[in-house]
C-alpha cells in the first residue's frame, strides 16, 4: 500500500531532484574529456542513478518509471507513479547545447499531478509547486517541432494559420518554451514515450496551458504501453484554431 504524502511536498521534492540531477549533469559535462554519444550516455547514467537512488529512499513505496530503467510491469498496479527522464535531449546535452532538459513527474491514477521539469543549461527549474504565470503571447505565430523530425501535421497547422515552425531539442525544452511566452504551440506526431512527455505536461496544465493528444483526448500515463504517439501543447486562446488545423 502507497504511503499518504501532500502532493505540495511531492512536487517541492520534483523540483528539488530535477535542479539538484541538473547541477550533476552540468559539473559532468564540465569535468569529462568524454565527448561525443558517450558523453550522452554518461548524462543519461549521471542523471539515472542520482533520481532513482533518490526516489527509492524518499518515497520507497511509490513506483518509478523511467527511459533509463528496466520496465516493472507492478507499476500498473500502483496509483502513485513516477515518471522521470533523467536527460531529456542526450544528443543536445552532448553536442554542448542548452535545448535539453530533466524531467521528474508524479502520475496518480494516470494524471500528471505533480512536474518538475530543469532546464540545466539556462538555470531554470519549472514545476508544479509555483506554476508559472502565463506569459504575453510572442510576436507573429511560433510553433515549435522537433528539429530532425519535423511532423507533417505541424507543417499543415502552420499554413492553415500563417505560422512559422521553429525547429528545438528535447520535448521538455519545447514545451517550457510554450510556458515561457517564446513561442505559442508545441505539436508532435510520430512517436514519444510516457516519461518524454509526463513532466512536462503537469507543469504546462499547471500553468492554464492546453494539452492533449492530436485527436483532442487527454494524456494519461501509467498504461502498459508507455508509447505515445502525439502531442499538442498550446495557449489557450489558440486551442480551437489549432486543433482544427491538426485535426
Amino acid at each position: 500500500m502507497s504511503q499518504a504524502f501532500d502532493l505540495a511536498d511531492d512536487a517541492r521534492l520534483a523540483s528539488d531532484l530535477a535542479q539538484q540531477a541538473g547541477v550533476l549533469l552540468l559539473k559532468a559535462r564540465e569535468l569529462t574529456r568524454i565527448t561525443g554519444k558517450p558523453l550522452g550516455a554518461l548524462g543519461d547514467a549521471v542523471g539515472q542513478q542520482f533520481l532513482s537512488h533518490s526516489l527509492q529512499s524518499l518515497r520507497p513505496h511509490d513506483a518509478v518509471l523511467s527511459e533509463e530503467a528496466t520496465d516493472d510491469a507492478a507499476r500498473l498496479e500502483r496509483s502513485r507513479v513516477w515518471i522521470i527522464d533523467p536527460l531529456d535531449g542526450t544528443r543536445e546535452y552532448s553536442e554542448g547545447r542548452d535545448d535539453w532538459a530533466i524531467h521528474v513527474a508524479l502520475c496518480v491514477d494516470g494524471e500528471p499531478l505533480v512536474g518538475a521539469v530543469a532546464l540545466p543549461a539556462l538555470d531554470l527549474v519549472l514545476d508544479t509547486s509555483t506554476p508559472p504565470k502565463m506569459p504575453d503571447a510572442p510576436n507573429g505565430l511560433k510553433i515549435l517541432v522537433s528539429r530532425s523530425r519535423p511532423p507533417e501535421v505541424a507543417s499543415r497547422a502552420a499554413e492553415v494559420l500563417g505560422g512559422e515552425l521553429v525547429g528545438m531539442g528535447s520535448a521538455g525544452a519545447k514545451t517550457m518554451a510554450v510556458v515561457r511566452g517564446e513561442a505559442h504551440a508545441y505539436v508532435h506526431a510520430g512517436g514519444q514515450y510516457e516519461w518524454d512527455s509526463a513532466a512536462p505536461v503537469a507543469v504546462a496544465l499547471a500553468a492554464g496551458f492546453h494539452v492533449s493528444r492530436l485527436d483532442g483526448a487527454p494524456m494519461v500515463y501509467n498504461q502498459k504501453d508507455v508509447y505515445m504517439p502525439d502531442l499538442v501543447v498550446c495557449r489557450p486562446e489558440l486551442k480551437d484554431r489549432l486543433m482544427a488545423a491538426v485535426g
